[in-house]
C-alpha cells in the first residue's frame, strides 16, 4: 500500500513541475491559464468526490473550513503570481522563487506553530537565503526584470500563507480539503477575471488542448494523487521528495524550452533545494 502512494505521490510532483512547460503552449495572459486551470481541476476533483462516495465532515467542521477557504484564496493568488512569473523571468528562476514558500514557513513555524528552531533548521534556512539572493540578485544590466522576481517572490509568500493556513484545519483533510482548497481558487480568480476583463469564453483550439492537459491531468489528477497519497506516507519522505518538484521543473525547462542558468544561479538553485532538504532531513531526525 505505501509501495502505491509513494509511487502515486512521485507522479504527481512530476506532473506539478511540468506546470510550466505546459503552460508555455498556452497563449492567455496568466490569470486566464489559473482561471481555467483551477476551473476544470475543481470540476475534477468535485466529481472524484462523489463518484468515490467521500464521507461530507466540513459542514460539522466551521473553523477547519474558514481555514480551508482563505488557504485556497491564497493558492489562487499564488498561481496567478507563479504563472505571470513564468512569462517574465522563465519557468526556472519562478519555480525555484515558488518553492522558497516552505522555507517562509520554516522560519516562521516557531512563532506560528511553537516547533522548535534547530540548528539545522537555521543552517538550511541560511542556504536557502543565500541562494535566493545567487538566484534573482546575480540578474543584472539589460536583464533585469524587476516585475518578475516581485511575481516570483509574492508567488513565493502567498504560497507560505497556503500552507499555514492549511496546516490549521486539523479535521479536514485529505480529498476534501483538496476538494474546497481549489474551488475556493478558481472563486477568487474567477472574481479577479471578471473584474479585470469581464468572463470572455473564447478559446482557440490549439490552446484549449493544452488547456485541458493543464487542468485536467496536472491540476486535477495531480491533486487527486498528491493529497490521497500524503496521509499514506511518513512526513519526512513528503517533504524531502516533495523538492523533486522544482528540481524537474528546472531539468524539463532546460530540456525542452532551452532555459539556461548562469553559474551563479546555478549554485543558488542548489543552495535552496539542499537547503530546504538539509533543514527538513536533520530536523525529522531529532
Amino acid at each position: 500500500m505505501m509501495k502505491k502512494a509513494f509511487f502515486k505521490y512521485i507522479f504527481a510532483l512530476l506532473l506539478f513541475g511540468s506546470n510550466g512547460i505546459v503552460a508555455s503552449n498556452i497563449h492567455l495572459s496568466s490569470y486566464k491559464i489559473v482561471f481555467w486551470r483551477t476551473l476544470i481541476g475543481s470540476l475534477l476533483l468535485i466529481g472524484i468526490f462523489f463518484v468515490t462516495r467521500q464521507k461530507i465532515t466540513f459542514a460539522k467542521e466551521k473553523n477547519d473550513t474558514l481555514f480551508i477557504v482563505f488557504s485556497g484564496i491564497t493558492m489562487g493568488t499564488s498561481w496567478m503570481f507563479l504563472y505571470e512569473a513564468y512569462n517574465q523571468i522563465g519557468v526556472s528562476l519562478a519555480s525555484l522563487s515558488y518553492y522558497c514558500g516552505p522555507v517562509i514557513v520554516m522560519g516562521l513555524s516557531p512563532i506560528l506553530f511553537k516547533e522548535k528552531l534547530t540548528a539545522y533548521k537555521i543552517a538550511g534556512f541560511i542556504a536557502v537565503l543565500i541562494g535566493i539572493f545567487l538566484v534573482n540578485g546575480t540578474v543584472s544590466g539589460e536583464n533585469l526584470n524587476a516585475f518578475g522576481i516581485f511575481c516570483g517572490i509574492m508567488s513565493a509568500i502567498m504560497y507560505s500563507f497556503m500552507v499555514i493556513l492549511n496546516k490549521k484545519s486539523k479535521k479536514v483533510q485529505g480529498l476534501e480539503n483538496a476538494t474546497i482548497q481549489l474551488l475556493m481558487s478558481f472563486l477568487t480568480v474567477a472574481a479577479f477575471v471578471g473584474l479585470k476583463t469581464g468572463y470572455q469564453v473564447s478559446i482557440s483550439r490549439t490552446n484549449l488542448i493544452w488547456v485541458i492537459v493543464l487542468g485536467l491531468f496536472n491540476t486535477g489528477i495531480g491533486c487527486y494523487f498528491y493529497f490521497s497519497s500524503i496521509g499514506k506516507l511518513p512526513v519526512q519522505t513528503v517533504a524531502i521528495s516533495g523538492y523533486l518538484e522544482p528540481l524537474s521543473a528546472i531539468i524539463l525547462a532546460t530540456l525542452i524550452l532551452g532555459e539556461t542558468m548562469r553559474p551563479l544561479q546555478m549554485i543558488g538553485a542548489v543552495l535552496i533545494i539542499g537547503g530546504a532538504v538539509f533543514g527538513e532531513y536533520y530536523n525529522s531526525h531529532l
